[in-house]
């Protein structure tokens, strides 16, 4: 089961965004895809859901070309949530997450009981319920998002392509959406996000894949992924590593690579 790109090159407005790109995805795994702003993710992103045709490049589906599959079909095997995605009109949370369901349904037909159940647990994991009847331009940014991404898993999907889900969330409500994203891979979903805290992204993520420049520079576990000299490369950072009591690691971005120095009592001041 898997959704593959191959050989991508996108080209917009005469300046290539992504080169030479091939990468093959697996359904039970939560994908990290990181990089410098500009790198070519999000646009990555838009290719795999089929919303932008590679210049060059193919992209497949158990083997399929996406491009050849009907619209409705792609709906309903591939979930997807972008930045700035809103709504258009005052419609309620509910309403909002009702919309994952569309894929499902002949057009103008009511909700079946397998769509109530879909809607009711995809606000429940995304803890949304309590904002049911509100309606859309009363949310916070982070309410916003919630309702977005229960609106996606509603389409229960084999995939998951979700660009800056955790952005505008407070950290509390990060945790619980990168756990979520984590809990639907093992699921049996295909999970591939769009992360800026390399934090979370080492902590939860199964498999990381880095983009700089239009350009596929690293992928792999975590710890192989984001090397010390990958990060200042990269990243242009230096950063800190630890495990934590449950013997978790973790890795903290720190100061810029070579910026700054530190004394022995732990102070930090420039070179």
């Amino acid at each position: 089961m898997s959704l593959a790109a191959r050989d991508i090159r996108v080209t917009l407005d005469g300046r290539t965004v992504l080169s030479d790109v091939s990468i093959a995805l697996e359904r039970g795994r939560f994908v990290g895809l990181v990089g410098p702003n500009g790198a070519g993710k999000t646009t990555l992103l838009r290719v795999l859901a089929a919303l932008v045709a590679p210049t060059e490049g193919s992209v497949t589906l158990e083997g399929r070309s996406t491009s050849g599959m009907c619209r409705d079909e792609r709906a309903r095997r591939v979930a997807a949530l972008f930045q700035g995605a809103g709504v258009g009109w005052p419609m309620t949370v509910r309403e909002i997450v009702a919309l994952g369901r569309l894929p499902h349904r002949r057009a103008f037909a009511p909700l079946t009981d397998a769509d109530e159940v879909a809607i009711a647990r995809a606000m429940v994991r995304t803890d949304v319920e309590h904002l049911a009847d509100r309606p859309e331009p009363t949310l916070s940014s982070g309410e916003r998002m919630r309702a977005l991404l229960a609106r996606a898993l509603a389409v229960e999907a084999e995939w998951l392509l979700a660009d800056e889900p955790v952005t505008a969330l407070d950290p509390a409500h990060q945790l619980d959406a990168m756990a979520l994203l984590r809990a639907v891979a093992r699921d049996g979903a295909g999970v591939v996000a769009v992360l800026h805290d390399l934090g979370l992204a080492a902590r939860f993520c199964d498999r990381i894949v880095v983009l700089k420049g239009g350009r596929l520079v690293a992928d792999g576990h975590p710890e192989e992924a984001l090397t010390d000299a990958l990060l200042a490369e990269v990243f242009g950072v230096t950063a800190r590593r630890g495990r934590a009591p449950d013997g978790t690691r973790y890795i903290l971005p720190w100061a810029r690579s070579g910026a700054v120095k530190e004394e022995s009592d732990g102070a930090i001041i420039p070179p």
